[in-house]
Parts: structure tokens; C-alpha cells; sequence
């Protein structure tokens, strides 16, 4: 089915997040994709612009991205949002057993390939480990919500606990990079001096995907 697209980029939070709100204007259904920080301020987004929300999409489950404590501070996500709108949470198998607080039957696990329909929206689901070991992007028709593994001329961090090198190499390159150059990328922070770019043109300017071995990358990332 292919339906009016509803899409809609939001910056919140003070580490420069960017939340989602994803769906159909057809069927005013839409899923909302790393809700953290001001979950009141997301669900006032959504109905001013008639959205039911019926699913929450986990790129990864870092506090900032999902809620949680984190540097002292308690940061709002899932459970405030569930609390709120009965939906479900939409979450690479690799990390459910991180979301430990949350009921199992509250969560949609899923793996690579995989696709969610939101209201007659069909969304694929690229499974991207490396920043951690579920990492996942959205590709939604001709864009891309890649979370914390590909960013505007950067890439995520690998020195984190459950953070792999050597995954990342691979998701960068043989995923992300396989998929149309028209491709619209959308990350997860607002990093950089604009907010989209293309995939196409992140292999032009991206640092990060122009290496031509694992062991290139790997010594430029202090792995070799």
C-alpha cells in the first residue's frame, strides 16, 4: 500500500537528540521512534497534528534514546510514554532483555529484514550492530532513521560497553552504504550543521565510510 507520508524531525533534550514521528496522513496512525526527555512535549506534537501514535521504535537503548538514569539524571522515555498511550515498543531482539522494567507483552521483538506496518506504512527494519548489539535503522520509502550508527560526516561511538568495531565496519559499509544513494539520512543527534543528508553524499564527505579494509578503520578508530 502506498500512503501519504506523515514525517516529522524533532530536536529535544539537552545531548542534541532527534526524535521521530513517522506514519500516515491517510490513516493518521504513526509511530514515534527513540521517545526520551519530554514525552509530554511529543505526544502535544502528535495531536496537534492529529497523529495517534501506536508504536515506539528503539534504534538502541542507550537512557538518552529510551529513557532511563543517566550522569545523575533521570531522563523520561518508554515507560512514561506506555504510561500514557497504549502502544507497542518496537525493539531488536539482540537488546529486549534490556528493557528488563518493561512487560514482554508490551514489546514487538524483531531482527533484520523484518517490517512494521504503521497504518498502512510499511517500515524495514536494517539491524546495525556496532555502537551496540541490537542497533537498528528505519528505512521508511526513500529515508532513512539511522539512530546513533550513522551520523552527517560521522559515525557512532565504539568504545562503550557492548560497543563492536568490527560490527560497526560491517554495518557501515555492507548495510548502509548498499542502500540507494538517493537514500535521505536521518540521524539521531544533531551533530552537525544540517539535519539531512544523502547517502549518496555521505560517501563523498563521511570520513568514516571511506576506508578500504576492517584494519584501516580499525587502527583509525585505535583498535589495531
Amino acid at each position: 500500500m502506498n500512503l501519504p507520508l506523515y514525517f516529522k524531525q524533532v530536536q529535544i533534550g539537552p545531548m542534541q537528540n532527534f526524535v521521530y514521528l513517522v506514519g500516515s496522513t491517510q490513516t493518521r496512525e504513526a509511530a514515534v521512534v527513540d521517545a526520551a526527555w519530554d514525552i509530554d512535549a511529543i505526544l502535544r506534537l502528535a495531536a496537534e497534528d492529529d497523529m495517534k501514535i501506536t508504536h515506539a521504535l528503539v534504534t538502541h537503548t542507550h537512557p538518552d534514546h529510551v529513557g532511563g538514569r543517566f550522569s545523575g539524571v533521570q531522563i523520561e522515555g518508554l515507560g512514561e510514554i506506555l504510561a500514557k498511550v497504549p502502544l507497542k515498543i518496537v525493539i531488536n531482539k539482540a537488546e529486549a532483555g534490556y528493557l528488563k522494567a518493561l512487560a514482554s507483552s508490551d514489546l514487538i521483538k524483531v531482527d533484520s529484514g523484518d517490517e512494521i506496518d504503521i497504518g498502512g506504512m510499511k517500515i524495514k527494519l536494517i539491524h546495525t550492530p556496532g555502537h551496540t548489539p541490537g542497533s537498528q535503522c528505519f528505512l521508511i520509502a526513500d529515508r532513512l532513521i539511522s539512530g546513533d550508527t550513522l551520523f552527517i560526516d560521522s559515525c557512532g561511538r565504539v568504545d562503550l560497553p557492548g560497543s563492536n568495531p568490527e560490527d560497526m565496519y560491517f554495518s557501515l559499509t555492507q548495510k548502509l552504504m548498499a542502500l540507494p544513494e538517493e537514500t535521505i539520512l536521518f540521524p539521531g543527534h544533531n551533530y552537525a550543521v544540517k539535519t539531512s543528508s544523502t547517502i549518496g553524499e555521505q560517501k563523498k564527505t563521511n570520513p568514516y565510510l571511506r576506508f578500504q579494509s576492517l584494519r584501516a578503520f580499525l587502527s583509525t578508530m585505535g583498535y589495531a
